[in-house]
């Protein structure tokens, strides 16, 4: 199981990775495992604002519909067209080119309140 140790994890499966003021958010390796074969991924619209918790995306394989939820709070700023074309991608590379949105960050303390790659990698364990 990839679990990489420059990113932070919310209990619900979502990674994010903190790049000034910009959090990628996608989901685990163990999530996208645990849903199988991607076969759809609904976007959330940029500009929207979201608050830690809130369902912003969903992701549907093979076997079911699941709610992405924002680890953080903020602003969606950009969505990954590419994995909406190619929703296998969260798949094969979701800590790469299977990322699904980013948010301009409101508060970084927020950050603190995720896990870190042991940390998830327990959870999971």
């Amino acid at each position: 199981m990839n679990t990489p140790d420059d990113l932070r994890y919310a209990s619900s499966h979502e990674w994010v990775r903190f790049e000034d003021g910009i959090a990628t958010i996608g989901i685990s390796d163990h999530a996208q495992e645990e849903l199988t074969d991607v076969v759809f991924v609904e976007l959330p619209e940029v500009g929207r604002q979201v608050d830690a918790g809130d369902p912003t995306a969903v992701v549907e394989s093979v076997k079911a519909a699941s709610d992405i939820y924002s680890p953080i709070a903020g602003e969606v700023v950009e969505v990954n067209e590419t994995v909406e074309a190619d929703p296998a991608l969260v798949n094969t590379d979701p800590y790469g080119s299977g990322w699904i949105f980013k948010i301009q960050v409101k508060d970084e303390s927020q950050l603190e309140k995720l896990m870190d790659a042991a940390a998830y990698s327990a959870m999971i364990g």
